[in-house]
């Protein structure tokens, strides 16, 4: 009886290492088909779950309530797994080299509770060649075991897309690889349980490693290439989103729009494909200017701000400035690499502590990891400048009327709005005679 069928008949078990957006979510669907241990050193995380609630809101409270996962924080508990799934977050440090702390410290987590006879399967985002030059001899060396020959090794990445209701685990073809012809089976077979839409087997490791940092550096050219469009046709006195509008009426345009681009994969996997380029000696070009040009985003709205309160007679260090959104997009709490904090940040230098409201953020992960402290919408009033800086469904919602609510007493066309993500109707918005400006 080979390894899937023992997965099946519930014999061995499949542990989940890493229960953040990617991992919990995976952990529970698998649980469904098989048993499932569900690990992560965060002790207090594990005890949020174990009481029934999704700390990530990616599969709901009753997801997690209804599970038949073995939550834990005890690595001794991995031992009885035979196929662990690593899904532990891989950032950037400050000067933008890739950050494996986390992924050599899973491993050798692992490593320590290695069997023989296993199969470990990397998600985490990593640059090609990392999954065997780096992490199999942090196996080895904790196990004391063989791979190849007591163990074996795979990867595929995670697609998952936080607050995606119709791009689901289940709903997007999932790539794996193997280090040979059968854990590349086994590790096919396995996924199959869960992912509807089939997976597709990578010819190795290092092309599917390479297949997830490209398809995300792909998206992040393709936005920053708008971004770049957005801030010349600022000068140009033309309305982005009225030019995208007119181009996306043909049957190939690709339907990309300007933004602020943060998050976990989008403003990270680039920096992971620079890094190892220019390491065998290749210095990027498209890709590094694309990242400078969304890095610098939030810089540009900060300036836009600036301009337009002075446009409106405002005395800028007085100015009251409320920010709406500060995750990194909308209808979530992942605040992971937030590109609004550049907001923030680029306006305190002009003197200016803008407050931000957020319905969907966790007010201490803010607090810890930006020291900010999120307002309420009932403590706005008489503010100068309303920035829409992540389209929330509350942001949505609001009324022209509501904002104008917020905004001291005074004529309408000293109330500025910066419509960054272009929520509001342009064409209402200047006929009552507010300052209005979007990306």
């Amino acid at each position: 009886m080979d390894l899937y069928e023992k997965i099946v008949n519930r014999t061995e078990k499949i542990a989940v290492i890493g229960l953040g957006y990617v991992g919990l979510p995976l952990a529970v669907a698998f649980a469904k088909k098989a048993a499932v241990i569900g690990f992560d050193i965060n002790v207090k995380k594990i005890e949020l779950i174990k009481s029934g609630i999704d700390p990530t809101k990616e599969i709901g409270d009753e997801a997690v309530k209804q599970s038949t996962v073995e939550f834990t924080s005890d690595e001794a508990k991995l031992r009885a797994s035979k196929f662990h799934i690593v899904a532990v977050p891989t950032p950037i440090n400050i000067d933008k080299m890739p950050d494996l702390a986390s992924i050599n410290g899973v491993s050798a987590i692992i490593g320590r509770n290695l069997t023989k006879g296993s199969i470990v399967v990397f998600e985490s985002t990593v640059y090609p060649g990392v999954t065997e030059d780096i992490c199999v001899p942090i196996l080895e060396k904790e196990s004391g075991l063989k791979c190849g020959v007591d163990f074996k090794i795979g990867y595929s990445p995670e697609r998952i897309n936080p607050g995606d209701k119709v791009h689901k685990l289940e709903n997007v073809i999932k790539i794996v690889s193997g280090m040979d012809a059968e854990s590349l089976d086994e590790i096919a077979r396995i996924y199959e349980l869960i992912i509807e839409k089939g997976v597709h087997k990578a010819s190795s490791i290092k092309v599917a490693e390479a297949a997830k940092v490209v398809e995300n550096s792909q998206r992040d050219i393709n936005i920053a290439f708008m971004n770049e469009l957005a801030m010349v046709f600022d000068r140009m006195g033309i309305h982005t989103k009225e030019v995208i509008e007119a181009m996306n009426t043909k049957w190939n345009a690709l339907k990309f729009y300007p933004g602020l681009v943060g998050g976990h994969c989008i403003g990270v996997d680039p920096y992971y494909f620079i890094f190892e380029a220019e390491r065998l000696g290749y210095h990027s070009q498209i890709i590094l200017s694309g990242r400078k040009i969304n890095d610098g985003m939030g810089k540009f709205v900060a300036d836009v701000i600036i301009k337009k309160l002075a446009l409106a007679n405002k005395v800028i260090k007085k100015a009251k400035v409320v920010i709406f959104g500060i995750t990194f997009k909308e209808n979530i709490s992942d605040i992971r690499n937030s590109r609004v904090v550049d907001i923030v940040l680029s306006l305190r230098e002009y003197g200016i502590e803008p407050i931000v409201v957020d319905s969907e953020a966790n007010h201490e992960e803010i607090k810890h990891e930006y020291g900010l402290d999120l307002a309420s919408i009932d403590e706005v009033k008489d503010v100068d400048c309303i920035v829409l800086a992540v389209a929330h469904d509350f942001v949505k919602k609001m009324s022209v009327e509501d904002f104008d609510t917020l905004f001291g007493n005074f004529d309408n066309s000293e109330k500025v709005i910066i419509d960054v993500k272009s929520v509001l109707n342009k064409s209402l918005i200047e006929r009552k005679g507010y300052s209005y400006w979007s990306l």
